[in-house]
């Protein structure tokens, strides 16, 4: 009978011993393009802007945990008013945390710009409110305000740290679809200056906004961006 040659499989220090011997004959061959670290400034710009972005997703989340609970409650208020938390559509919303379950006082609470007649209103807010959804409706309001009030000093915050380049970020918030805080994100993510990337293939290549290249012969196998692109522009 043959006997099959037994092979062993290479030890994990080894391998990496030899991919660090290779990435350092690349170094010195100067084949290697370095990562963009950026400098302490930039990177308190990115954990404010980051922490906003991130504040602002919990605010839609609550927003659609309370849309949840007025459906159990059988109050269909999103659907004649656009905003739901709105000037009008908080104040609806108060008044059923705080018990008043008249739909008819509620309706009158509402805006005149609002585009929905009373009666529609009214029609909308009769629903079956028990206490312990009102209960669970003033916690949600009372989170809402807590993010709302820390988004606003998040803004005072970003607008002292980035005071020093405001010219650039205003420059940038003319662009048609940003605005000031599309500005502040992008230049906290890739900098105040343009010559941080040596060209606009490298910067898009970094954020991940490029177009895939991954091809065989005729055949392309996937269009997607090479890397997850960093949400500069999302939430805005």
């Amino acid at each position: 009978m043959r006997r099959h040659r037994q092979f062993t499989k290479p030890s994990p220090i080894f391998l990496a011993a030899g991919y660090a011997e290779r990435l350092v004959r690349r170094l010195i061959a100067q084949e290697l393009i370095l990562s963009f670290v950026p400098d302490g400034e930039q990177r308190t710009w990115r954990t404010l802007t980051r922490m906003k972005l991130q504040l602002r997703c919990d605010r839609v989340r609550v927003q659609n945990q309370m849309e949840c609970l007025l459906e159990e409650m059988r109050i269909k208020l999103s659907i004649v008013v656009s905003d739901l938390l709105g000037a009008s559509g908080l104040r609806m919303l108060l008044a059923l945390a705080k018990g008043k379950s008249d739909p008819k006082k509620s309706a009158q609470l509402g805006d005149e710009r609002l585009r929905c007649t009373e009666e529609q209103l009214v029609d909308a807010l009769t629903g079956r409110p028990q206490p312990m959804y009102r209960e669970m409706l003033a916690l949600q309001l009372e989170r809402l305000q807590l993010i709302d009030s820390q988004i606003a000093k998040l803004n005072a915050l970003i607008a002292q740290a980035m005071k020093p380049h405001q010219e650039a970020v205003m420059r940038l918030a003319e662009v048609p679809g940003l605005g000031v805080d599309s500005a502040q994100q992008i230049i906290a993510e890739v900098g105040a200056q343009a010559s941080t990337f040596p060209s606009a293939a490298e910067l898009t290549s970094w954020v991940g906004t490029c177009a895939g290249k991954d091809e065989s012969a005729p055949n392309r196998t996937t269009a997607a961006a090479p890397r997850k692109g960093i949400n500069i522009c999302g939430g805005y």
